[in-house]
């Protein structure tokens, strides 16, 4: 196994007291070392005093060079430990999809089994109050990989559409960000995504895979460029139902009712209608009709399929044992690099509609399709925590896990089934900043270096994990632009006890949404909204009407002065305060705002990459792995099951 956990520098916190008893003192070694090397080299001066005047003088010649060679391996291994470096642990990041904090069974869950996830908490360090640094996927996944807001990337859109929903669209985090997969490989780590990337493929041509795994410092990459889609799995349903009425069945119908009415007025003779009017309406509808067969038809091969690489493997992707095939990849990617450090990116599917699950989960929970999907990933953690101790690796491995935002909660089907989590206490869910949206499980473990069963109720960030995973690998951070994570190991380690983060911003896709900020000398945790989303229907936890909040225009109510909440008191976000239940009101509210006005000038102007023209479908991306027109079906799965980096 890479490195020595022994040689990691750990400071003087009481947290390190029981690691420590396992150690031995590197000083007191070192004595005990240069003791020996004296005593042999005063052995080695004696004897060759006798062999100059003793009989033998070639047995002792022997004995001699015996000796010298002990003495010279005692000093190599001093050297060794005088310079020995901190040690460069392994990485395995899990990152569960719309998975709600109040999910999982450490988090107050209790009916949804997630034993797996619970053994990660008892072994390390749950977080209560752990924040994605933004309530949607692309954004979210943008900052987590590069330690910083996704505003400063241009992965923030400014329209309603703040993912990726099309595979061949030329949007993706760009190739100036630096990922920390970029910055483990610099340091000679194997690296690995495994499960849903979402954050771009290709910029100009289908082979140019600028926003490509590959391409932002991962060695191997085995799963979908895209996301999981209700579209992908047949049956599911269409997150494209209100799009297609609006652009579809809307026309088709005025177009209908259009020419019933001129085809009547035609035949009673109130107006003498031209042919040609009848057959241009006639050949629209038939366009658009078209044209809607040609989406539901083309879209699931088309976005919906699985890559190992560079290549494309199976499409469209096949549900059956998805997640054990996803699972066994990343154990194999374990067992293949035991011998060096490596950095595993587990980046699951579940539980994102659409839901689903194999035969040993499907109706096994308490809470349907969704409890299914949730209880399959657990099995999935267990397995990869069990290949590490199988392995040997547990000791020397940090485990992350975390999602990527708060649970969808407006993911109801027409039948009145829920096929969203749970965000436990938690106002909101996905796509808004309210608790829900953003307060997110965060778990972490490395058993020779973190003391087991911690919690910690400080507010950290998903973009933390960049800046703790550079500075463990031994990697310096980029001084080029501004990393907006912190590291969490001083607070891992109990050697410090408050968050790095004094403010965190929260952006609704482009827009500035609300702050928090948790001062020096205070417990309180203020969080000031500057809009926010108009639920519907009015009284309800989401925007139904629309299945995901939106950020601008009618969709939101802004505040003047802004909403101001202590989420330290008051974590439901039920009582905004005013100057009559807080004194101190309007001297916070100036505070923060002097807060978002230095954070502002901070940003500089970068291409969005989430604009109109980086969303369009473009047909020269489009990726098909067959060369025969637009079949775009084949199935490698079987005959490379076998395949390894």
């Amino acid at each position: 196994m890479y490195g020595h956990v022994g040689c990691y520098n750990q400071g003087a916190s009481t947290s390190e007291v029981t690691w420590r008893r396992r150690q031995v003192d590197p000083d007191a070694r070192s004595s005990a070392l240069l003791s020996a090397a004296h005593a042999a080299a005063g052995s080695t001066r004696g004897d060759l005093i006798q062999s100059r005047s003793s009989e033998g003088r070639r047995s002792r010649i022997v004995s001699l060079s015996a000796k010298m060679g002990r003495l010279l391996l005692l000093l190599l291994f001093f050297c060794e430990i005088q310079s020995c470096p901190a040690s460069r642990p392994n990485f395995v990041l899990v990152m569960a999809d719309d998975l709600g904090i109040g999910d999982p069974g450490c988090y107050g869950n209790k009916t949804l089994r997630t034993p797996n996830i619970d053994r990660l908490a008892q072994g390390g360090v749950k977080l209560t109050q752990h924040l994605a640094a933004s309530p949607l996927c692309t954004p979210s996944r943008a900052a987590f990989m590069t330690g910083r807001y996704p505003i400063r990337s241009g992965m923030a859109s400014s329209s309603r559409i703040g993912v990726y929903i099309l595979t061949a669209s030329s949007g993706g985090l760009p190739t100036s960000e630096i990922t920390f997969a970029r910055l483990l490989k610099n340091q000679g780590y194997s690296t690995a995504l495994i499960g849903k990337w979402h954050l771009g493929s290709n910029c100009n041509s289908k082979s140019d895979f600028c926003h490509h795994p590959l391409s932002h410092g991962f060695d191997y990459f085995y799963g979908l460029t895209l996301t999981n889609l209700r579209d992908c799995k047949p049956g599911a349903g269409s997150v494209f139902t209100t799009g297609i009425q609006l652009v579809a069945f809307i026309p088709l119908q005025v177009i209908g009712v259009a020419l019933l009415t001129l085809a009547v007025l035609n035949c009673v003779r109130l107006l003498c209608v031209p042919h040609a009017i009848f057959l241009c309406l006639l050949l629209l509808a038939a366009t658009i009709l078209g044209l809607l067969l040609c989406f539901l038809h083309y879209f699931r091969p088309f976005n919906c399929f699985l890559m190992r690489n560079h290549e494309v493997t199976q499409q469209p992707l096949s549900y059956d044992n998805l997640t054990q095939r996803l699972t066994a990849e990343a154990v194999q990617f374990i067992q293949r690099n035991s011998e060096t450090p490596f950095l595993l990116v587990l980046s699951y599917l579940h539980v994102h509609t659409a839901l689903f699950s194999s035969k040993d989960f499907e109706g096994k929970s308490q809470h349907g399709a969704y409890g299914d999907a949730t209880e399959e990933m657990d099995w999935s953690l267990g397995q990869v925590l069990n290949v590490l101790d199988e392995m040997k690796l547990a000791d020397n491995t940090l485990v992350y896990f975390s999602s990527d935002q708060g649970a969808h909660v407006e993911e109801v089907t027409p039948k009145g089934e829920v096929h969203g989590g749970s965000n436990g206490i938690y106002k909101g869910g996905k796509a808004n900043n309210w608790e829900g949206g953003i307060r997110v499980p965060g778990i972490l473990r490395w058993p020779s270096v973190i003391q087991a069963g911690q919690e910690v109720n400080e507010p950290t960030s998903n973009m933390d994990i960049f800046p703790t995973v550079a500075k463990l690998a031994g990697s310096p951070l980029p001084e080029d632009r501004i990393i907006d994570g912190r590291d969490l190991m001083p607070l891992l380690q109990g050697r410090s006890q408050r968050s790095d983060h004094e403010f965190l911003f929260h952006y609704c896709n482009s827009y500035l949404n609300a702050v928090r900020w948790h001062p020096r000398n205070s417990t309180s945790i203020w969080k000031a909204f500057f809009f926010t989303p108009k639920f519907t229907p009015e009284g309800s936890n989401g925007c139904f009407s629309t299945h995901v909040c939106f950020c601008h225009g009618h969709f939101v109510t802004h505040h003047h002065p802004p909403l101001l909440f202590d989420i330290s008191r008051d974590p439901r976000e039920r009582s905004p305060l005013t100057p009559e239940t807080e004194p101190r009101f309007h001297e916070i509210l100036q505070v923060m705002q002097e807060a978002v006005d230095g954070h502002t000038k901070t940003l500089t102007e970068v291409p969005n990459q989430l604009s109109v023209g980086n969303l369009i479908w473009k047909p020269w991306l489009q990726l098909c792995c067959s060369s025969l027109g637009l079949s775009c079906q084949c199935d490698k799965e079987k005959q490379d099951s076998g395949v390894s980096q």
